[in-house]
């Protein structure tokens, strides 16, 4: 696995695909540089070797070069970020990119503008990447969050540098932290799968059966497998027509001797609200018009003694409504026992949307072993898939 660390970049120009699609608030300001933080090492690493870094990233689904999707609005938290100043052209292609990148030094910095302004980057266009591979000597994908993606800038455009690209530090990172879940674990194994819906994780537990023994299912997915197996769930969220797929994962994962560990209790509430009144109710039994809205006391004893217990630890989505105090308290619990087992020597891997937006929320990021950059893409890899933006750096 080719990374930076494998060239020396002196008088050369760098073309890094970076994924700074961050948030922005409603005077376009940053609201959180995670990402950018993220591909820092990399852009330092080909600065003091003496080389220049072109950044070209997408941010949003603009439709017509709307103003707000202007990677503009993001120079200073770069600048901050990095310390070097930042140049900026306002296009990714033609004769003014050309010019900016012809005209850039060792040691500087310049940003093109965003490459989903073309519609050509997220077909895949051959003659896009063409222009865009014009603008760099070595090829650098660090964008994990996209890797996923067919797209000119992430898969298409390595091609044009047969001997002339690698992964960048951040990438190379998600990838064999990945790795050391799905190839290289240390046993006991478990994976705490939580979320809303069996149907968006089907896959993704289907491919880590073989690989875990332990499988903690929580959030609202876990009514769908209580009512598959004759439990009376209440008003709690369920996939009707996943019932029959949640009792074939219990099947075979009982084939795979994977122990599967389903919440005993809930917090339950009357309405979802913050406010709601609540009671604490066996999973199997919850009141007519009731809601489970988080796991309760009894299964936070289960689930931390498991945990506990793991070697190895994948975390992917919340156990309980997190976003509402109320209903978080299910959800800390389990990124502190995680965060434990850490302490004591077990690797632990935090990926997918909303467990990265929890162990944020309540400062379990340095307390884990990683954290995962990419939603999707992490996803795409625990299913099992090859990602079009790996595949074209190692072939």
């Amino acid at each position: 696995m080719k990374t930076v660390n494998d060239f020396n970049f002196k008088n050369k120009k760098a073309l890094i695909r970076v994924d700074f699609n961050v948030p922005l608030d409603d005077t376009l300001k940053v609201t959180d540089n995670t990402r950018i933080l993220a591909a820092k090492a990399t852009i330092i690493k080909v600065l003091e070797d003496g080389g220049s870094c072109v950044l070209m990233s997408h941010l949003g689904r603009p439709k017509n070069r709307e103003e707000q999707f202007s990677l503009k609005h993001i120079i200073t938290t770069i600048e901050q970020v990095v310390g070097v100043e930042v140049k900026f052209v306002s296009d990714c292609i033609g004769e003014e990119t050309l010019n900016a990148v012809e005209n850039l030094n060792s040691g500087e910095l310049l940003l093109l503008e965003n490459l989903r302004y073309h519609n050509e980057e997220k077909a895949g266009d051959v003659e896009f990447a063409k222009q865009l591979s014009k603008l760099g000597d070595i090829y650098i994908n660090d964008a994990f969050g996209t890797a996923h993606r067919a797209h000119a800038s992430t898969s298409v455009i390595a091609q044009y540098f047969p001997k002339n690209k690698c992964f960048g530090l951040l990438l190379a990172s998600e990838i064999k932290n990945l790795n050391k879940v799905l190839t290289n674990s240390e046993k006991p194994v478990t994976a705490i799968i939580g979320g809303a819906k069996v149907s968006s994780k089907i896959t993704i537990i289907e491919n880590i059966l073989d690989k875990v023994d332990h499988l903690i299912i929580g959030g609202g997915m876990a009514f769908t497998f209580i009512k598959a197996q004759g439990g009376n769930i209440g008003n709690s969220l369920v996939e009707e027509d996943q019932q029959e797929l949640a009792l074939t994962i219990l099947k075979k994962a009982k084939e795979k001797n994977v122990e599967v560990h389903l919440p005993l209790d809930v917090i339950a509430a009357a309405d979802f609200s913050n406010e709601a009144e609540t009671k604490i109710e066996d999973i199997f039994h919850i009141s007519e018009g009731w809601m489970g809205l988080d796991v309760g006391p009894q299964t936070n004893v289960l689930f931390s003694k498991v945990i506990l217990d793991s070697k190895t630890i994948l975390w992917n989505g919340p156990v309980g409504v997190f976003e509402l105090s109320t209903f978080a308290k299910g959800t800390i619990y389990l990124g502190n026992a995680i965060a434990e087992a850490t302490k004591n020597g077990t690797f632990s891997l935090v990926g997918g949307g909303d467990s990265v937006a929890a162990v944020k929320k309540f400062e379990l990021s340095k307390k884990v072993s990683y954290v995962s950059t990419g939603g999707g893409a992490m996803l795409e890899m625990l299913e099992g898939k090859v990602l079009p933006g790996i595949e074209a750096i190692t072939k």
